[in-house]
């Protein structure tokens, strides 16, 4: 592998700012994972560092649930850019094209990829980091130890993801989620929807793997965003999301201000729904899926054995030509 460190900058300065001089240069004392837990507001966890805070786009994220909730945090909250990492090295450019604006005659902006961490100060005053961009095509190994050597550099106690999955439940039913992590402790309050499962992998599932077997406490929140939401921006998937990190972290991330759209993006999806027999019906197909599962929660996996109902792209389709129609831009 090549060097990790040679594909990120540090900002010296602004890592004296906001972390101190422990966090200074390579000769600064590492807080080893497991020396000493300290109990926070949130659960009990080692080290007295900061959480670190992960959701990179270029992955699945339904209802763009880890998209929002990252825009939140970084528009509510104070932040300074603390690492930068060569995107240059690590993007497809033919495979992720970014944007630019053509203004009468000529090129005026790029928006520039990028892949980043921020120290980010909470409501109540509390130190945080966020590591967000996009999500590396290339050297998934070399970044991850990268983060793994920042982690340690930076006495990171406890990383965290989120982001969502399309999953056949209803938008009338209190959202789910799936909650792991690299040690059950973490995750102790949780139930799991599934057994055994092979999935296409990500950055932020590999990174947590690889902290674990490295001894650092991480865990992540996937969020069951409903099928037919997939493609939307739907900010309650974001509001649970931020509730569980703050549950978790006892960091105060400010989520009220997140309600209003939480509100007018249920009150919409209603109105959609109620104009529609089609999909109030399969929306009621999945409420009768969804309480069978309830009541018979413990099982392995995720569908409780009930009438059959359509398939996920059967639910997705019919519900995109629904608002396509609905929708003049075809969003």
């Amino acid at each position: 592998m090549l060097d990790p460190q040679e594909i990120y900058e540090v900002d010296e300065a602004a890592v004296a700012r906001t972390l101190g001089a422990r966090a200074l240069g390579d000769d600064a004392p590492e807080m080893v994972p497991g020396l000493e837990v300290v109990e926070r507001r949130g659960l009990a966890r080692r080290g007295e560092g900061p959480v670190l805070l992960h959701s990179m786009g270029g992955f699945v994220d339904a209802g763009s649930a880890g998209e929002i909730a990252v825009e939140h945090l970084l528009g509510e909250l104070a932040t300074e850019r603390l690492v930068t990492f060569d995107v240059d090295q690590l993007l497809d450019y033919r495979g992720k094209r970014g944007t630019m604006t053509f203004d009468s005659d000529r090129w005026v902006g790029y928006d520039a990829p990028e892949l980043v961490i921020d120290h980010v100060t909470d409501t109540e005053g509390t130190g945080f980091l966020l590591l967000h961009g996009s999500e590396p095509d290339l050297q998934w190994e070399r970044v991850v130890a990268a983060v793994e050597q920042l982690v340690r550099r930076f006495g990171v106690s406890l990383v965290v993801g989120a982001h969502g999955i399309p999953m056949g439940v209803p938008h009338t039913r209190p959202m789910s989620l799936t909650a792991h992590a690299t040690r059950s402790g973490l995750i102790e309050d949780y139930t799991s929807w599934f057994g055994s499962v092979k999935v296409p992998a990500s950055l932020g599932s590999l990174l947590e793997l690889r902290l674990g077997e490295a001894g650092h406490d991480a865990l992540g929140f996937t969020m069951h965003v409903p099928h037919y939401l997939a493609q939307s921006h739907y900010p309650p998937a974001a509001v649970v999301a931020l509730q569980h990190i703050e549950r978790t972290t006892g960091l105060a991330l400010g989520i009220g201000a997140l309600d209003a759209a939480a509100v007018d993006a249920r009150i919409e999806v209603e109105q959609q729904v109620a104009e529609s027999s089609e999909i109030a019906a399969v929306v009621s197909a999945l409420e009768e899926q969804y309480d069978a599962f309830s009541r018979s929660i413990g099982r392995p996996n995720l569908l409780a054995e009930s009438a059959p109902l359509p398939t996920a792209d059967e639910i997705g389709a019919e519900f995109e030509r629904f608002l396509a129609q609905q929708d003049p831009r075809g969003d």
